[in-house]
C-alpha cells in the first residue's frame, strides 16, 4: 500500500479526531478519486477515511461485521456530517501487492484461495447487507442504459464483442446470481492484508454483503492476472479454492456485469 507523507487542515476534521492526529506523522494512502485515506502513524497505527456524506455508512457497517468474524480491522468511529469520516485500527502487515508476496505467486495463490473459501463458509445470518445482488444488477443496468461500458480492464471480455452482447448475457442470466454467500465484493490483492504470510484482514469492504461467490472468484482471478502480469496462476487459484464449488459459466456471467462497472 503506497503511503505519501501529507498534512491535514485540522479545521476540516471533526473535533474528536484532532487529538489523535496532533503530533502524528500522516501519510496519504488513497487509491480512489472519491475518498481520501490517511494513515496515522501513531501507536499501533490508524486509518482515517473521508468521503461524501453517506458514502461510508455501508463500509462502516460491513467492517464492523467482518471484524466480529475476525476478518477486518476494528471500527473506532463513524461520523456523517458534511462529509463522512471512518476511523479504524490498522490491520498489521502489508497488502498482497507487496513485492515479497508477489515474488512467491504459488504460495500467494494458495493462501488467497484458502482465505476466500473460509470467508465463503462463514455464517451470514446477521450480515447488515443481506442482498448485495439486487444492487449489483441495478448498477449494471443503469450503467448500460447510460452508455458506461468499459472493457479496457478485461481485454478478451470473456468473448463479449459489444455492450449489447454483454448486456444480453447479463440480463438473461440475472436469475442465476445467488444470494447464498458472504462476499467481499472487491476481492483484489490490494484489499487483502498479510502479516508475514499470515492472513491479517480485509480492507475496503463497501461492496460486500450476501451475494454470489463467483463475484469474488472473478475478481480474485482478475487481480492475480493483473498484479502478476500473467494468467498462468488462475488454475492454481481455482484448484486451491475447490473446483467443485466453481461454475465456469457463472464466471462468464459475472464478467458480463463487471464491464458495466
Amino acid at each position: 500500500m503506497e503511503r505519501k507523507p501529507t498534512t491535514m487542515n485540522m479545521t476540516e476534521v471533526p473535533a474528536e479526531f484532532r487529538p489523535l492526529l496532533k503530533g502524528a506523522r500522516l501519510y496519504d494512502s488513497s487509491c480512489s478519486k472519491t475518498a481520501q485515506v490517511i494513515f496515522i502513524d501513531k501507536e499501533q497505527g490508524y486509518y482515517l477515511k473521508s468521503a461524501a456524506k453517506g458514502e461510508l455508512r455501508r463500509e462502516a457497517e460491513l467492517t464492523r461485521f467482518f471484524h466480529s468474524k475476525g476478518f477486518a480491522a476494528e471500527v473506532l468511529s463513524y461520523r456523517s456530517e458534511e462529509r463522512d469520516w471512518l476511523l479504524t485500527t490498522r490491520v498489521p502487515g502489508e497488502d498482497c501487492t507487496f513485492r515479497r508476496y508477489l515474488e512467491e505467486p504459488k504460495r500467494l495463490c494458495d493462501i488467497l484461495a484458502e482465505r476466500l473459501f473460509l470467508l465463503h463458509s462463514l455464517d451470514f445470518s446477521d450480515c447488515p447487507v443481506n442482498d448485495r445482488i439486487s444492487e449489483y444488477i441495478k448498477t449494471a443496468e443503469e450503467n448500460y442504459r447510460s452508455g458506461q461500458y468499459d472493457k479496457s480492464q478485461f481485454p478478451d471480455s470473456f468473448g463479449y464483442s459489444s455492450a449489447e452482447e454483454a448486456w444480453k448475457t447479463a440480463n438473461e442470466s440475472r436469475h442465476l446470481l445467488k444470494r447464498d454467500t458472504l462476499i467481499h465484493g472487491d476481492f483484489c490483492l490490494p484489499n487483502i492484508v498479510l502479516d508475514d504470510w499470515k492472513f491479517s484482514g480485509f480492507i475496503d469492504l463497501g461492496n460486500g454483503g450476501v451475494g454470489d461467490r463467483h463475484i469474488d472468484l472473478f475478481w480474485g482471478a482478475w487481480s492475480l492476472t493483473y498484479n502478476l502480469k500473467t494468467d498462468k496462476y488462475i488454475d492454481r487459484f481455482f484448484d486451491a479454492y475447490g473446483r467443485i464449488n466453481i461454475d465456469a459459466q457463472m464466471l462468464r456471467i459475472v464478467a458480463a456485469y463487471e464491464v458495466f462497472g
